[in-house]
Formats: structure tokens, sequence, C-alpha cells
């Protein structure tokens, strides 16, 4: 039996429903930009498998880091102990987080460094015996899947069934030149009730929205108002962190700074899950207390696992580095020049770029799981080129090390895939 034959026999897979989508690709090795399945097929990971593996697969300088690591401490429990690569990451991150950010609480994955943020915001206020339970949140938002994270994402294809059990979210739109005037006024009428702990969002890329980008200015009048009204802000940089957007991190590209930040996903460069929830001195000191029960009682059994800190750091030491930082731009002129291309053609609707990541529109109506999606998606899997279209937007994120040749090809391929449409 082939490894596909043998994965049906016991495996669900995540995002599937499987009595339409029975079949899964065998991925046996990866290696730089490129993925090889059981046929001996190379796929150029044009999404960076899911924005994690940043720094290409299976990089030497970070394999090398974890080797060295397994020969001393594999895996310690983080509660009553700590260690050298958690405090050395710690040390490392602070040294490129926005400057108000003082303390790191350690989780698994993405969705769970979002249900940290959101108990910290609540524990924050019922510390300080303030009754704030109430958070605002983005329309069409994705933070996770568990269920502080589902409660303030927006997409119902992924909390619908749950909808009932989730806590209390107030939405608002995503400003754009048209209704930012409304979106501040709702926004200033919800915060001033005094029942909002926290604003959540996707600082300027709203990823799973179909890489729905907008205005740092428009988002720091938001983080004004928050700050005024003594809001918590929570910035979801599960995403847009690691230099993806031309920053460190999307929050850059504002002057409020977040009270809170969310990071995973490329945090250790696609090789082990783990994941952080970062904070202000201000936001740890409310839960300082003699009462033990002020304490934030929360705990993961792989918190800071050694050989994911190990992973991050190297992680971090590529990112600074000369030669990632001159790709960076590289790649970012090189998706300007051709968002200047592509937006011409009579089936796009529109384009753009920030950083890293490329987007455009399709212009026509598809949905998000439908057929014309999974003709897309074949195509590119024929042309050997891995893309994952979110409903009528086909976007790039790869890795920043992708080749201009690789780059060149995933361009090509999409201007391809606009003849069958």
């Amino acid at each position: 039996m082939t490894l596909s034959e043998r994965d049906k026999l016991h495996l669900w897979h995540p995002l599937t429903q499987h009595k339409l989508k029975p079949d899964h690709l065998a991925i046996v090795k990866a290696k730089g930009t490129l993925l090889f399945d059981e046929n001996g097929k190379s796929y150029i990971d044009a999404i960076a498998s899911w924005y994690t593996c940043m720094y290409g697969h299976c990089n030497k300088q970070i394999t090398s880091k974890i080797k060295e690591q397994l020969g001393r401490l594999d895996q310690v429990v983080f509660s009553g102990f700590t260690h050298q690569p958690a405090i050395e990451l710690s040390e490392k991150l602070m040294s490129i987080l926005p400057n108000n950010q003082q303390k790191i609480f350690f989780s698994d994955n993405g969705s769970t460094s979002v249900d940290i943020a959101i108990k910290m915001a609540l524990q924050f206020y019922f510390n300080k015996n303030k009754k704030r339970s109430r958070i605002i949140a983005f329309e069409d938002a994705f933070h996770g899947d568990t269920f502080g994270a589902m409660s303030v994402s927006g997409l119902s294809v992924y909390n619908g069934p749950f909808e009932e059990f989730l806590l209390t979210v107030d939405r608002i739109e995503v400003p754009n030149q048209n209704n930012y005037k409304e979106v501040n006024l709702k926004f200033k009428d919800l915060v001033s009730k005094g029942e909002v702990a926290a604003f959540i969002y996707e600082p300027l890329v709203q990823g799973a929205a179909a890489m729905k980008m907008y205005s740092p200015e428009l988002l720091e009048n938001l983080l004004q108002v928050a700050k005024e009204n003594e809001v918590l802000i929570i910035a979801d940089e599960v995403m847009t962190g690691f230099g993806k957007t031309g920053k460190n991190f999307a929050s850059e590209y504002m002057i409020q700074q977040p009270d809170i930040i969310c990071l995973s996903k490329s945090l250790t460069a696609g090789v082990a899950p783990m994941a952080l929830t970062s904070c202000t001195q201000h936001v740890y000191d409310a839960f300082l207390d003699d009462d033990l029960t002020k304490g934030f009682f929360h705990g993961h059994t792989y918190s800071a696992n050694p050989l994911a800190c190990a992973a991050a750091i190297a992680g971090i030491d590529l990112l600074l580095s000369d030669e990632i930082q001159n790709k960076i731009k590289t790649i970012h002129n090189k998706h300007l020049k051709f968002k200047n291309r592509i937006e011409k053609h009579a089936k796009v609707k529109s384009a753009r770029v920030l950083g890293v990541i490329f987007a455009l529109d399709l212009n026509l109506k598809m949905k998000r799981y439908g057929n014309l999606r999974d003709k897309l998606y074949n195509f590119f899997m024929e042309k050997g080129v891995f893309l994952r279209p979110l409903g009528n937007t086909i976007y790039i994120l790869a890795p920043f090390t992708i080749s201009d040749e690789q780059l060149d090809k995933i361009y090509t391929v999409i201007e391809k895939s606009l003849e069958i449409v």
C-alpha cells in the first residue's frame, strides 16, 4: 500500500470533509523551498507550509542547533523549573518585540496563544475587582480553533456549530476609507460603556479572510481610543510576525503598541509546535498578589520545550541576518512588479502587496471550498506549485529563501491559471 492509501485507514485531517476529499498527498521529504511526494514529484512551497517554514525546510542552521540541544536537554516541566534555551529566547525576543513588552508566557500553538491573551485580559480586570467581560473583534477575523479563539473569530464555517457556547464579543467592520467614521463611532460607543476588557485584531492583514489588508493609520485611531478608555489591546501576530510584513512585527507600523501580543507559526521556523503570548509589565503586575488565586493558572505540558526554544533562537538569528533582510526586500520588490503587471488582467479584480505577502482577487465569485477553487488548486499542483486559494483569492507567502527563478515560476503559473477560470 502507498502512504496515501495507508493514510485513509486511521487519519482524520484538519479542515476536511473526508466524504468529499478522501485522498491526501503523501510528502516524504522537504528541502529548501521544495516538497517531495512519494512518487518523487517536487512542489514549490509557495505558502511556506501555512506561513511557518520561512527560512526554508530543513535549514541546517536551525536543525544543527536542535541537534545540539537534544544532546543536553530534551524536555522538562516549566512549572517550578527553567532552562537556558527559554531564558535566551526571551532575551532575544525582547530585543526585537515592541519595546513595551516585558513578559512571555509559553504555550503550543496560535489558537492557545490567543486563548491565553483573552484569559489574561479578562482576569486582569477580575483581579482588580472590575467587571469587564466584553471583547471587541473585527468581522471576518480568524484567531484560531479553540473556544476563546473561536469566540473572537468571525468565520462561521469554523465556529458556527459552537456559537451558543462562545464568549461575549462585539464585532466591528475592518476600517477603510469609506466606513472609518462609522467604525470609529461604533468603537467609541462600545468602549465608553466600561464593559470592554480587550480589543483583539490581526494587525494590517487578516490572513484567513483572504489576506485582506487595511491601513495602519485607520487601525492607529482605534488603538488610541482603546488606550484612552483603558481597554487592553491584543495584537494577534501569529501570521504576521517575524518579518512577513516587511518589519519584524506588523505592530511596528503603528505608534500605539499592544498590551498583549500572540505569536506562533514561524516562531520556530516550522520545526516544532510552540507559541507564546507576550505582555507589558502593567498587565503582568495585575497577577502579582499574596492571594494565590490571583495568579495565572494556565499551563501546557510542553511549555517552553527546550528543542522548540532552540529552533526559535536559530530562527531569530536568521531573521536578523543581512541575507534574510535583503531577501525580504527582494521578494517585496518582485511582488510589486508582478502586481503592476497582473492587476491589469481582465480576470483580476484587485491585487495587493505587504512585505512578502502577495494576494490577488479574481473578478468572479467563488465558494471558499468549491469546485472552481479545487480546479485552481489542482492546476497549481500539476504545475509543481503548492498554493491554496482562499475562495477567489490567490496568494503567495513563500519562504524568505525562495530563489528568483522559483518566484518567477509561481508568477507564471498564476498567470496561466487565469486561462482556466
